[in-house]
Parts: structure tokens; C-alpha cells; sequence
């Protein structure tokens, strides 16, 4: 995945004819309308044939996130994903991957918690599962967990993505009151849906065999913060011999359903065998999951074609593969992830040719959502194919907590009122030239404060490389902005330099680099799609600096108040003062070969990469 600096220009003005011409249409190449094609994919199969014993699947990573860390914790140098962590290492709470629970209690290593009156204390009960060395996974290795993860944060907060400074599991302590019992005690009251999201992103590590600093060293009383934050650096430090994954001792001790047996540390490709401990949901019927690393979409596509991957995901953009896919015996679902958005996100302290200035006016932003045509994008042959659903929110589909306004567009696609808006406010308006700023001030019918005479609206949007989708729509955006005289300079970048490099939180010294970014979807938990971390001012993934009083106030509530339903009053107000600029949601499309079966909410969940290899089997 490399940025092509010097054919970006032509390749850019290439797909922008082609593109536009398709988003007139509609229509594919062949002319046949792209509406009705979530037909082909909106039934989930049932589960059938006979179970046998033994055997390997393949399963197909998503292209661009090959995994180059093992411990559960990554720290924010590490810039990349973790090797099948939910696989071998279970949060306390398994994620349900449905807009309708938070977590799956069947599938979690504890009862569901037990919440006091004030909500200040929480009391989890585990269940009866072991670690792959014979040992009971207890309470003590749940206080551990914590406890690393506090020292990850002293470290640095950026440690951990999910975090918010003052917010868990910060004022959060762990009490093993019974060997199969622990109670957490909070400073302050959470949300029980917040806390039990949280919950879920607590790794559950082996205290007995991972709290030591040295290798051979004695064990440390890892609640003593010294020691928890010198197991923490010498756990990390391990974690970077990535050819030591798989011979590592540390590694082989496991709680979930499998185990580490290679790591190809040139391409990212795994493969995992049972955890023979193992006692949580599931069979375990397989020998043997090989993880496949892919660069690209095409690569991911051409194994299918060639019957080599058996389950995986298919990049939406080619929907028009799914027959041929199914006469070569595959099963094909698609739908949109839960509490999935994507969107181009914001920065808002991108100074260059004052886009600061001009970004923070909220008909600035309104303007430029008017020009994003989501159901042209929905049916272009060129962009979706059919295969996606318009999204205004943050809440993404079928929430249980969805915004005020509904399905009803706040900021339709509307290329006049986006003019009228700029004109309206002080700016001179140059289709196809150079919008500026006429009227300089902060009056109604002003440009806004700091927004000096004669500014243009012009900005750099980074654009992912992968999946295809993504450049299609950013050169349609780009398309209709050249149209009401704005400039926007596309510059095309792999997820993994963006993830690394594209963030105000993490990364200051390049903010302008970028005035907008597109990395494809963002996911929130689920269950309780709260915008916490994402677009609080202090969020540490705020990757765009945006800060709005109105909302902190309202993410505060939704994650220390009692009441869950004013989630929806948070998601209507972020998504009205457009934090983002919101695209339709791309159908994640599922593919399996019909010799592999399972439970049909265990595919339902690869909408969301929730793996349960586990629950599958290859049939007679």
C-alpha cells in the first residue's frame, strides 16, 4: 500500500469523469439499475449439513490491517492491530455485534454484573473457564488486567484508544472478594449500558504467568502501580519480536478458544489451533484457522474466485461478483454494521488558508453536506452499486437509541441551498472558479469571526487507498465542490500512515497535512453507541479536535447518568452540528463456502470482524 505521488494527478482526473458520469446514471456498466441488488444478500442461510471432526478453514483479513502485535494492549507506538485478540485472549464480555445488547452474556467469560443502588459498585461473578495451562481463569487475573491497563495509561494516554483522562478505568478499583468474584469500585457512577461496553474492552490476562518483568523473573504484586507499570513495559517489549509470536511461552497461556501456532511476520498471515482447555461456547470441530493477510480488495476477491479462502468479507464494490460467487458454492450476506458511520472527518485545527477559521462556522459545514448526494452514491455503478444505505448519524442502522429526526436527512443533498447558505453569509459564490469571502465579519450575513476578505474555501482531504469505495466517493465530494467554487486537493495514503500519522490526539506535528480525512467506517460500541472518546474535547480519539460544550455535556450525561435514553439527545445533537461530514454506510458483505456452516448469528457477526471460528464446522 503506497501513495503513487506522481500518478496521482492523472489518475485522479480519470476517475473523477468516470465516476461523475456513472453517478448520473446510476445504472452499471451493462445498464442494469443498481437498486434492487441487496436482494441478492439480504437472507442469512440457515444453519445445515451433517458436523465432521478436523479439517482447516481460511479466513480472509481485511486488506491493508495486517497484525503486527500480540499483547492485548498495543501501546500507540505500536501503530498497527493485534493478532486475533478476542480469539485468544476474551474481554470480560464478549461484544454481541447487534444493535439490540451490548455484550453476549452466553458468550462471555462472566455472569452478567450485579450493580449497586448509587452504581458506584459493580460485582461480576466469573464463570467456570480455564487457561490453556490448566489453571482456573479467577478473579486475581481480572484485578491484573486492570491494573495493566491503568500502567499502559500512566505511560501515555494514547495507550489505549477508548480512553478519556478522568473517565474508566480511571477512579475504577478491582477487589477479588472470592476466587470466582470481583467487585469494582467506582468514584464515580457510570451508565450501566457505558460501564458494561467498557467492561467488554477489558482483556482478561494471565496474572500467574504474565506478572513478572524479566524473563525467568519472580512474580511482582502487580497492584502495586512500580511493579504493574515494569510488567507492562517488559510485556510490550516481548510483544515487539514478532517472530517470537508464536514460540514465545508468554503467548501460549490462553483463555479463548484458540491458540497461536505460526505468524508470518512479512505479510501478517496466522494461523491458530484449539486451545484444548478451552470450555466456553463452542466446539472447537476445527484442526486448524489460517488468518490470510491481503494489501488489496482485487487479492481478496481473486482467492475467493479461485476457491482457495473459505469465509471472509467482500469489498462492496463487487456486488456484481456475488452470482458467480454463489454458482462456485458460496454463501453471500450483507447488510450495514451496527453503529457503523462513515464519514470524512474534520480537523478543526488545520490553519492553512485559514480552514480553522472558516471550518468552525456550522453553515460552512452544512453547506458542504449538502453536496455529498448519498442516494447517488447508494446507486452508483461507481461508488456502492447498490450496496450501502444512507446514514445521517452517528448512530448508524437499526439502533435502539436512534437521532430525533430520524431517517430524515438534516442537511439533504441540496447543491442550491449549499450556494445559498455561502451567499447568504458574506461569501461570493464563483461556480466552477474560486468562492471568497466578500463580506468579512461576524454579523448574520457575514463570513464569520477571523475570516479575513478575499479567503477561499480550499483544503487537503486524505484519502485512504483502500477499499475502492473510498476514493470513488471522495472524488464525487470533490467533483461537487468544484462546482460551487471550492478546491479541495485529494491526496490518496494507506490506512495504516493514516492511523499513524492522521490525528490531532496523537499526532499534532502533521494536523496541517490534512484539513479532512477519509479512513473508511468508524464503529462504536454497538449496543450503546455513545460518542465517547470520539468527540468529547478531551475524547482521545477526537482525531479532528472538535469540541463543542453542548455536547460534552450531553456525553457526560450519557456516560454518568442513570438514564440511556438521552444517548439519542446526544446522537441528534452531534449529528446536527456535523462534527463529520456523513457518507452512506458501505453493506459489509459476508462470504462463506456452503461446506462451512455454523450458527447464523456467528456470520451475522463478521459484519462487525467479530470472529467465532469456534461455533464453525466443515460439513460431509
Amino acid at each position: 500500500m503506497t501513495h503513487l505521488r506522481g500518478q496521482r494527478t492523472g489518475r485522479l482526473g480519470a476517475a473523477l469523469v468516470a465516476v461523475v458520469a456513472l453517478l448520473v446514471s446510476g445504472c452499471s456498466s451493462e445498464g442494469a439499475s443498481t437498486k434492487d441488488v441487496a436482494k441478492k444478500y439480504k437472507d442469512i442461510p440457515a444453519e445445515t449439513g451433517k458436523p465432521q471432526d478436523g479439517g482447516t478453514i481460511t479466513v480472509a483479513l481485511t486488506p491493508g490491517l495486517s497484525p503486527n502485535y500480540i499483547y492485548p494492549y498495543p501501546p500507540a507506538s505500536a501503530n498497527g492491530t493485534v493478532i486475533a485478540r478476542g480469539l485468544m485472549w476474551r474481554g470480560l464480555y464478549r461484544t454481541s455485534g447487534t444493535g439490540d445488547q451490548v455484550v453476549n452474556p452466553e458468550q462471555s467469560l462472566a455472569e452478567m454484573p450485579e450493580v449497586s443502588e448509587d452504581r458506584k459498585s459493580v460485582t461480576v461473578r466469573l464463570k467456570d473457564h480455564r487457561w490453556s495451562n490448566g489453571r482456573a481463569v479467577t478473579a486475581d487475573d481480572v484485578v491484573f488486567s486492570l491494573d495493566l491497563l491503568k500502567a499502559a495509561l500512566d505511560k501515555s494516554p494514547g495507550n489505549w484508544s477508548f480512553y478519556t483522562p478522568g473517565q474508566f478505568p480511571d477512579g475504577v478499583t478491582a477487589e477479588a472478594s472470592a476466587d470466582d468474584t470481583v467487585t469494582f469500585h467506582l468514584e464515580t457512577a457510570y451508565n450501566e449500558s457505558y460501564l458494561l461496553s467498557m467492561l467488554a474492552l477489558l482483556y482478561v490476562m494471565p496474572s500467574q504467568e504474565w506478572a513478572i518483568a524479566e524473563t525467568g523473573g519472580q512474580q511482582l504484586d502487580f497492584t502495586d502501580p512500580k511493579n504493574a507499570k515494569a510488567i507492562y513495559t517488559y510485556l510490550t517489549k516481548q510483544s515487539e519480536d514478532q517472530a517470537g509470536f508464536a514460540t514465545n511461552p508468554l503467548w501460549q497461556v490462553v483463555s479463548g478458544p484458540y491458540r497461536l501456532k505460526s505468524f508470518d511476520s512479512t505479510t501478517g498471515s496466522f494461523s491458530l489451533v484449539p486451545n484444548e482447555e478451552y470450555d466456553g461456547p463452542g466446539d472447537s470441530r476445527l484442526d486448524q484457522v489460517d488468518f490470510k493477510a491481503f494489501t488489496s480488495a482485487s487479492a481478496v476477491l481473486n482467492q475467493y474466485k479461485a476457491g482457495t479462502l473459505t469465509v471472509g468479507t467482500l469489498d462492496s464494490s463487487y456486488v456484481t461478483e456475488i452470482d458467480a460467487l454463489k454458482k462456485d458454492g458460496y454463501h453471500v450476506y450483507g447488510a450495514p454494521a451496527p453503529a457503523r458511520f462513515d464519514s470524512l472527518t474534520i480537523n478543526f485545527e488545520n490553519t492553512v488558508d485559514d480552514f480553522d477559521k472558516i471550518i468552525a462556522q456550522p453553515y460552512v459545514r452544512q453547506a458542504l453536506q449538502h453536496l455529498i448526494d448519498q442516494p447517488g452514491y447508494v446507486a452508483s455503478r461507481g461508488i456502492y452499486n447498490g450496496a450501502a444505505s444512507e446514514n445521517y448519524s452517528t448512530a448508524g442502522a437499526d439502533s435502539p437509541y436512534p437521532p430525533e429526526f430520524g431517517d430524515k436527512a438534516p442537511y439533504p443533498y441540496d447543491p442550491e441551498a449549499a450556494g445559498k447558505l455561502l451567499a447568504d453569509h458574506g461569501w461570493k459564490v464563483e461556480p466552477n472558479g474560486t468562492t471568497t469571502c466578500e463580506n468579512p465579519g461576524t454579523a448574520e450575513d457575514q463570513c464569520g469571526a477571523d475570516i479575513p476578505q478575499g479567503a477561499k474555501i480550499r483544503f487537503t482531504l486524505a484519502s485512504a487507498n483502500t477499499p475502492a469505495y473510498v476514493g470513488a466517493r471522495d472524488v464525487a465530494f470533490v467533483s461537487e465542490a468544484k462546482k460551487l467554487g471550492i478546491e479541495v486537493k485529494v491526496v490518496t495514503k494507506s490506512l495504516n500512515y493514516m492511523y499513524s500519522n492522521y490525528g490531532n490526539s496523537f499526532a499534532p506535528a502533521t494536523k496541517n497535512e490534512w484539513a479532512m480525512q477519509d479512513y473508511g467506517p468508524l464503529y462504536l460500541a454497538a449496543g450503546y453507541p455513545s460518542s465517547n472518546t470520539v468527540f468529547n474535547t478531551t475524547g482521545s480519539f477526537n482525531l479532528g479536535s472538535y469540541s463543542n460544550k453542548e455536547v460534552d455535556e450531553l456525553i457526560d450525561e450519557s456516560t454518568f447518568g442513570a438514564d440511556p435514553a438521552v444517548l439519542s439527545k446526544e446522537i441528534t445533537t452531534i449529528s446536527e452540528d456535523l462534527p463529520v461530514l456523513f457518507f452512506p454506510t458501505p453493506h459489509t458483505l459476508v462470504v462463506w463456502k456452503d461446506t462451512l456452516s455454523g450458527p447464523p448469528e456467528s456470520f451475522q457477526a463478521l459484519l462487525s470482524f467479530l470472529y467465532s471460528p469456534e461455533q464453525w464446522y466443515l460439513t460431509k
